[in-house]
């Protein structure tokens, strides 16, 4: 009687005796032969999800592009000056890397990608969120300094968010630095998961490396969201606030509901629930914050006058 070993076997006809295939093969139907087993991961030659990842990347990628191009050439009107103009550059600049960043997370992983795919995505998402509690903070402090002489008017201005901003991407830099240097993702060969499968995927090294980077990131959009709840009410016309709060909402939304699917997943479904909330929290951001700026500044230019912001203004404060 033939014998299976645990990983599968194959045997001759009329023969009592068994031999175990390599761990990177796995017999035929017949038990007879080895053969290789499938190469499981995001390929860009076999996937749709590939495909249809990368032209959603693309497309976001050249939106933002776009955005970018109109907030530098209406660099002096009232729409941008309104909600500091550097701080929203960056923001759109991190989108940017955001939507570029997938392509880090499709085809066939190596140690490279897998040490670079994390720590990015970390890093460039953070200065994104920070980018937005800047925005918050700021709009927070000009509403509630109404006065020329409020001890809070001095924090008003690009130094302010400037500083919130590198000062908090820099506490992911950090985490992202000891994650690196204790226990950095590497790539792994996931031979038994799946019967007739290699699945190639990154090992995250040090799961409380991976964990405190998305932590941390969860805990800026915590309090971004809070914020921009808190002061949601104020006036419309120099107030991010309301659009924050969409963002936000839309970025907590996608990543709580992306922990427990990424939890039950496995190999390269793994990698495309994160893809897609990457793409989708990139999205939100720039839907929600900057699409309202660029609908007054293309198509209703008459709206980005100083003059009909200000009585815009005095209406919602009546």
């Amino acid at each position: 009687m033939k014998q299976m070993g645990r990983f599968g076997a194959y045997g001759y006809r009329d023969s009592d005796h068994c031999q175990r295939c390599p761990d990177e093969e796995w017999p035929d139907e017949k038990k007879t032969t080895c053969i290789p087993k499938t190469l499981e991961y995001l390929s860009f030659e076999e996937d749709s999800l590939t495909l249809i990842f990368s032209i959603i990347s693309l497309s976001g990628s050249v939106i933002t592009i776009i955005a970018l191009k109109v907030f530098i050439l209406y660099w002096d009107t009232p729409v941008v000056k309104a909600n500091n103009r550097t701080v929203s550059i960056i923001l759109l600049a991190s989108i940017l890397l955001c939507f570029l960043s997938v392509f880090l997370f499709l085809g066939r992983p190596v140690d490279a990608t897998c040490m670079l795919r994390q720590v990015l995505f970390g890093i460039i998402f953070s200065v994104s969120v920070s980018c937005v509690l800047a925005k918050t903070i700021i709009v927070c402090i000009a509403f509630n300094a109404t006065n020329p002489n409020h001890p809070w008017k001095k924090w008003v201005g690009e130094t302010m968010s400037n500083c919130i901003v590198v000062t908090c991407s820099s506490v992911q830099g950090l985490i992202c630095a000891i994650w690196l240097s204790v226990s950095p993702p590497y790539q792994e060969y996931d031979m038994f998961s799946h019967p007739g499968k290699i699945i190639i995927q990154c090992n995250e090294g040090s799961v409380i490396g991976f964990y405190s980077v998305l932590g941390y990131m969860g805990f800026l959009a915590a309090v971004s969201f809070l914020l921009a709840f808190m002061v949601r009410t104020l006036p419309d016309s120099f107030n991010d606030a309301k659009y924050i709060t969409f963002s936000m909402l839309v970025f907590c939304s996608v990543w709580i509901a992306m922990i427990p699917a990424y939890l039950s997943t496995r190999g390269k479904y793994m990698v495309a629930v994160e893809v897609f909330a990457i793409l989708t929290s990139s999205a939100g951001f720039l839907v929600c914050i900057f699409f309202p700026k660029l609908y007054i500044i293309l198509l209703k230019p008459e709206l980005n006058i100083r003059q009909i912001l200000l009585k815009q203004n005095k209406k919602q404060n009546s």
